[in-house]
């Protein structure tokens, strides 16, 4: 069987669900491949398949899954990937919102701090310097504050993201941990020191500029990050560099 595969999981119609190895994919074909995609959004997943990452924390694949079924159908069909997206979004979240998991959690934690406990998983000493670098549950995470919340996130981007911390997903290989902080945290340098107020799963700009200094602190990222992935040599000092700024 050739990478990126894994296995196959699944058929839903004529629609053959693999599970990939989401590393390869970010290393070799696509770093802003995430937990789940298909054809239309990445033109080499074949059209007759969806493609989800390996999880290291399960319980998500039937949500990812339903999700893909109906995106996938809005865009074959000619809508817009936005419309699509939320379409899908919208699938998701209210299962995640019924699911054991959420339930469970909501019942001892109906504060925003009491549920941050919850999240939080593993503080990274090594790297919390300037800010804390947490790992944490990224199934909670989207189930309660974020629906594509995936791989990491900062507090200059997500307001449910306490300030001066840094988020990676326990989800996330621990191989591509230093990949994923090294991006976050260049990303973040180059973001202003205001925070965005998150409402409903979209971010309220409260800067005119601010699409445009995402974009490209988030371009920055992704380059910087896609460089060591091809040049791990250079992932130790490039972190060492941000995490001093």
């Amino acid at each position: 069987m050739q990478k990126p595969y894994i296995k196959k999981i699944d058929t839903r119609g004529d629609i053959d669900i693999w599970l990939v190895d989401g590393k390869y994919i970010r290393d070799n074909m696509d770093p802003e491949f995430t937990n789940f995609s298909h054809h239309y959004l990445f033109s080499f997943i074949p059209k007759n398949e969806f493609w989800i990452d390996k999880e290291h924390n399960k319980g998500e694949t039937n949500f990812f899954i339903d999700h893909m079924l109906v995106e996938h159908r809005l865009m074959a069909g000619g809508k817009g990937e936005s419309y699509a997206m939320e379409m899908g979004d919208r699938v998701e979240r209210r299962e995640r919102k019924n699911s054991q998991l959420a339930t469970e959690v909501h019942k001892d934690a109906t504060k925003k701090e009491d549920l941050i406990k919850k999240i939080h998983k593993e503080l990274l000493k090594e790297y919390s310097k300037n800010v804390d670098v947490w790992v944490v549950s990224g199934e909670l995470v989207r189930d309660f504050f974020y629906i594509d919340f995936t791989e990491g996130g900062h507090d200059r981007v997500y307001a449910f993201i306490p300030e001066k911390e840094v988020w990676l997903d326990d989800d996330l290989s621990p191989s591509e941990r230093k990949f994923v902080l090294l991006h976050e945290i260049h990303e973040r340098n180059l973001m202003p020191d205001n925070r965005q107020v998150h409402i409903q799963g979209g971010i309220v700009k409260e800067d005119a500029n601010y699409d445009k200094i995402y974009d490209s602190a988030h371009e920055s990222a992704s380059r910087l990050e896609y460089l060591c992935r091809h040049h791990p040599e250079k992932l130790e000092e490039k972190l060492k560099e941000e995490m001093k700024k």
